[in-house]
């Protein structure tokens, strides 16, 4: 007997004496690996046979495995160690990491089905491990049959020493006491084909969909782990069999669960997908998850939206869900500023604000102004203090297609509602490195740096590299947000229905009438612009010496600061706001634009006449903005018609001066009237334009028999005039005509009275509002659709094909929604068609006379924040602006293309989690295959994929928590060409995963040709030389990357990187799996 230390004497060495020809091996371990056959192969193949007992139970079938029963709800991932050491042990990475396992496997299996029986303890309980070669030897203790038990590679044990028997006697016992095991069947099982077919899975071409699963099974095992039945949907609620969600589509499915999952984990999240994939009934079928389980539901949305949720949560014959039964409250934003009187139903003062289990706000970006009045309380500090702090424990989804307009305090300020001011609520359950403040602190010092930039290096991948991990942590946790891309590169778009095309967008230019003595646009903006508007300004006129009593009496406070924002702010606002809105009326149409001048001129003659009888010493001097059909947001109003109507001691004010402007002021509009009325329905050049359009398009369709037409305009007084002087004519050509400018009681139609707003959408749009369910009896179309932006969001209209935009919004984004009414997933159009309106101006000088009205009509200094505008309508980036309008004029355009700065689509990892899910429930567990294994796919330099390699990693070494800027650590994704350049580092994991999807979702089966074409350069899988030296090439490259960061951490603001923790090299690193990308057009690849 001696003893084998391992050190200088190994237990391999001491095997490969003692193999000879026809040797009887026995073996009793629990690992078994295709490395340490390779080390002994030789000795190995002369021997009779062997035989092993695993000693603890492996690759035997048990409940366990069974991970998706529903019931169980069991993701997690086992320790399968026998399995998977099969493949090559942990020790073994460096032998793994040659990429040369696929020709041993290969061997290997030939040698197993020839001479090898494997047999597992089935008991579970205890037993021996030793090795026997024929009754000459006898090894043991022996933990495994792994190179590192061999000697031949250093393991973690302290010490690693083998006793060896020569003895006969003692042999022979050992013989007995295997042979003896071997026999009873009670105690074992034959797994010989399972570890055949294991390991002949290795050497097997495998589908390049099925790595893709097992990369993300390995990336996202944390996520597996978490999840348990307390964040993902409760099927026993019998969601799935409500009207709604059989409704959804599959893409919208995934977001209801994660959305859920979402809310249940971190208590809000944010639904931003892009305009026409349908969040509206994405949200419904939350909410009605929520309900079937007792819980209470209010829906907050703008005033103009209210229908579309009113709709579906009362007992109508419009409601296609009526049996679903749906219970949620419905609410406006602008109700959280009001304490007496009805909205919607509900009697104000006597609603239950803090009883609300889920509140869902639509559009919630109006929610991106934290707050701006100390002295009254904002809508936002009413809904955080009033319905989420107060009472029940509140979940919150909020739905916005633009929920960052240039600021991340706007996605801040609304993340805030979920997680109720208090940032340590979600910090405790994300993995970052800082709190939720600093976050978006940072990502905005980034955000101002980058805006800085040249436009040619201002690209979205160069903000990505500059933000820290920790804000794509947060986003991806709040957050789902997809495009339309997205959609088409992710999902089965058989099943969905494909986009329409969208043919060119045509650009209409025509003069405001053919009377030449009428001055043109160009003409009456000079006079506009030469308006003081005094009729608005009245503390401009008040003596300097007197000024000081009404700014104590009417300023306010922004977040504790003394502003200028007080009533000669708000006045200068409502200044800068009615010059835009007369030049947005003027490009509208000459009814609205002469219907406003009139407004203003009479408020003048009004004002004048008060001052010429000197009718009170204190006049009441406010304005009232109701009647006059502002295009503007919501807070614009509230923010600009602040507290109470002004009263100002006439003794106060330099009548004189301004009795002399208001006088101006009446005679130029005046006379602007007297231009204006001249030009009759008859002269509106605009008008007849968009009548034979019309006339054309019903003519002459682009879809057979589709007549349907959409016009858009943003004033109710244009919709109002284009209905009047269109549908009487329409109707004599046999067209049905009606006119929408918000809420049920502004609905008209040519087919008579009593419809309202839910029956005018379906008649227009029966097949997508599924009419033969609401409105069985009704067989008549409407031909013609006019309305206002209160159908710009929210409704499919996708009957439609055609979208005449009578006005150009000045925000880009209005437009893009407003065709998203019609360019919608699954439409029955093969083609679709987008009509601009247009000034009779160039592009250049259209942006000029915008950027002259724009320039600094950000309400004064706001208490120094500088980028807290009150006002929405001040674009910071006038180059981008210009780009998004002239896009509108000739090319299609998504909304991701027109967000001013980052958009947050589609860098959420949701979609992979979702699919990888979806995967497991369909086909099981992925935690026993083997690491390593690879898949070839052809490469496609049109969706980015070059010849070369995809490497998934995982750092063996890694502290969990030291996320070293990789969104995906402790694993690693990098991909390199054939000559070993980064084509994509490892922190661009978003990037790579859809890189890898897109390569290899597709593909169910190996790809012949391009497998041939690999085999054939590795001589199958035996000369990995180059990829070899490619993946040492991948691990170099992130250390590269990783100590850059490290730098660029020293220098910058937060937390550093440096010296927290090195990567060594090869050996910190395991393979997960790899994809090869070959073109088969070159097949010079690399021999290896």
């Amino acid at each position: 007997m001696r003893i084998i230390d391992n050190v200088n004497d190994l237990l391999g060495d001491d095997l490969r004496a003692e193999l000879k020809p026809g040797s009887k091996v026995r073996i009793a371990a629990s690992t078994f690996s295709i490395f340490a056959f390779e080390a002994l192969r030789k000795e190995l193949e002369q021997v009779s046979g062997l035989e092993f007992i695993f000693t603890s139970p492996s690759f035997v079938t048990e409940e366990v495995t069974d991970k998706l029963r529903k019931e169980r709800r069991e993701y997690f991932i086992p320790a399968e160690h026998a399995e998977s050491s099969l493949y090559g042990s942990e020790f073994e990475i460096r032998l793994r990491n040659k990429l040369t396992q696929r020709a041993i496997a290969k061997e290997c299996a030939d040698w197993v089905r020839r001479k090898v029986t494997f047999r597992s303890n089935s008991t579970g309980n205890p037993m021996q491990q030793f090795a026997v070669v024929d009754d000459n030897a006898a090894y043991m203790p022996l933990q495994g049959f792994t190179t590192s038990d061999l000697g031949y590679e250093r393991g973690n044990a302290v010490s690693n020493m083998v006793h060896r028997v020569d003895d006969a006697p003692m042999t022979t016992q050992y013989i007995q006491l295997f042979d003896q095991i071997w026999d009873n069947n009670d105690q074992l099982n034959d797994v010989t084909d399972a570890v055949h077919n294991h390991i002949a899975s290795v050497y097997a071409e495998n589908s390049p969909v099925r790595i893709y699963f097992l990369i993300l099974y390995n990336l996202f095992a944390e996520f597996l782990d978490d999840i348990n039945e307390d964040v993902l949907p409760n099927d026993r609620t019998g969601y799935q069999k409500t009207k709604v969600w059989q409704s959804l589509y599959n893409f919208q499915h995934d977001a209801a669960t994660g959305i859920i999952n979402k809310l249940e984990t971190y208590n809000g999240c944010i639904l931003a997908d892009s305009v026409g994939l349908g969040k509206t009934f994405t949200a419904l079928a939350v909410i009605k998850y929520y309900e079937l389980r007792n819980k209470s539901v209010l829906v907050l949305c703008p005033k103009k939206l209210a229908e579309n949720w009113t709709n579906y949560n009362a007992n109508l014959t419009t409601n296609i869900f009526a049996g679903d039964r749906f219970n949620y409250d419905v609410l406006a934003h602008t109700d959280l500023s009001r304490t007496r009187g009805e909205s919607l139903g509900l009697r104000l003062d006597r609603v239950n604000w803090g009883n609300y289990d889920l509140v869902v706000i639509d559009e919630s970006h109006n929610f991106r102004n934290a707050d701006y009045a100390a002295e009254k309380e904002s809508r936002y500090q009413r809904l955080m203090r009033k319905v989420i702090r107060e009472g029940v424990k509140t979940k919150v989804l909020m739905l916005s297609a633009t929920p960052v307009n240039n600021r991340f305090n706007d996605l801040k300020n609304q993340l805030q509602l979920a997680y109720e001011g208090e940032s340590e609520n979600l910090s405790q359950h994300l993995k970052i490195s800082t709190t939720v403040e600093k976050v978006f602190k940072d990502a905005q010092t980034v955000f101002n740096e980058w805006s800085k930039l040249d436009p040619e290096d201002r690209t979205t991948a160069r903000i990505l590299q500059m933000l820290h991990f920790d804000f794509f942590e947060l986003l991806d946790a709040v957050t789902i947000a997809r495009s339309r891309k997205h959609i088409e590169s992710f999902y089965d778009m058989t099943e969905i229905g494909a986009f329409p095309e969208r043919l060119p967008p045509k650009s209409v230019r025509e003069p405001l009438t053919d009377l030449p003595e009428v001055p043109g646009f160009n003409d009456i903006f000079e006079q506009l612009q030469a308006l003081t508007l005094a009729v608005y300004t009245p503390l401009a006129y008040v003596f300097p010496s007197r000024i000081g009593k009404y700014e104590d009496l009417f300023n306010v406070t922004v977040g504790g600061a003394r502003s200028n924002l007080g009533q000669r702010g708000r006045e200068q606002g409502l200044k800068k706001l009615m010059t835009v809105n007369l030049l947005k009326r003027l490009e509208s149409s000459v009814d609205s634009f002469r219907l406003t001048l009139a407004k203003i001129e009479q408020a003048a003659q009004r004002t004048l006449s008060r001052l010429d009888s000197h009718a009170a010493s204190a006049a009441n001097l406010g304005t009232d903005l109701s009647d006059l059909d502002l295009d503007i947001d919501d807070e614009d109003i509230e923010a600009l018609s602040f507290g109470e109507k002004i009263k100002i001691d006439l003794d106060d004010i330099d009548i004189v001066s301004w009795r002399r402007d208001l006088w101006n002021d009446r005679e130029t509009l005046q006379g602007l009237l007297a231009e204006m009325h001249k030009v009759t329905p008859d002269h509106d050049r605009k008008l007849q334009t968009l009548k034979r359009l019309i006339e054309g398009k019903t003519t002459h369709p682009i879809n057979p028999g589709n007549r349907k037409v959409l016009v858009f305009s943003a004033f109710a007084d244009t919709a109002n005039y284009l209905y009047r002087e269109l549908a009487p004519v329409l109707a004599d050509a046999g067209l049905a005509t009606a006119l929408i400018t918000g809420g049920s009681h502004s609905a008209k139609t040519t087919l008579g009275t009593g419809f309202d707003f839910q029956q005018i959408m379906a008649l227009f749009s029966p097949r997508s509002k599924q009419r033969h369910l609401t409105m069985p009896k009704e067989t008549r179309d409407l031909d013609v659709l006019i309305g206002t932006d209160v159908i710009s969001e929210g409704q499919n209209l996708q009957d439609c094909d055609y979208l005449i935009n009578y006005d150009i919004h000045w925000n880009p984004v209005r437009i893009i929604q407003r065709f998203g009414r019609i360019d919608r997933i699954g439409s029955t159009n093969a083609q679709i068609q987008l009509v601009n309106f247009w000034p009779d101006i160039s592009l250049d000088e259209y942006i000029n006379l915008k950027e002259r009205v724009e320039n600094r009509m950000v309400i004064a200094d706001l208490a120094g924040t500088a980028d807290d505008n009150v006002l929405t309508l001040e674009d910071n980036d006038v180059a981008f602006r210009k780009e998004q309008l002239r896009k509108l004029q000739d090319d299609d355009i998504e909304l991701e293309d027109v967000r001013t700065g980052v958009s947050i689509t589609d860098l959420g990892l949701n979609d992979f989690r979702m699919d990888l899910l979806g995967y497991l429930k369909e086909y099981g567990d992925l935690a026993a295959a083997p690491k390593g294994l690879h898949a070839v796919v052809p490469a496609d330099s049109a969706s980015g994929l070059k010849p070369g390699v995809i490497f998934a990693l995982r750092n063996v070494n890694a502290d969990e928590n030291a996320n070293r800027g990789n969104r995906l650590h402790p694993n690693y994704l990098v991909y390199l060409d054939d000559d070993g350049v980064v084509i994509a580092d490892h922190t661009e994991a978003k990037h790579l995963l859809d890189l890898i999807r897109a390569s290899c979702r597709p593909h169910d089966k190996p790809v012949v040709d391009v497998v041939c074409a690999f085999n054939a350069a590795t001589g199958e899988g035996a000369n990995m030389g180059k990829y070899s030296e490619l993946l040492t090439g991948a691990i170099y490259s992130m250390i590269d990357v990783t100590e850059e960061r490290d730098i660029d951490s020293l220098f910058t603001g937060g937390h550093t990187t440096a010296l927290t923790q090195t990567i060594a090299g090869l050996d910190d690193f395991e393979l997960i799996a790899f994809i090869a990308v070959v073109d088969t057009n070159n097949r010079a690849q690399a021999d290896g």
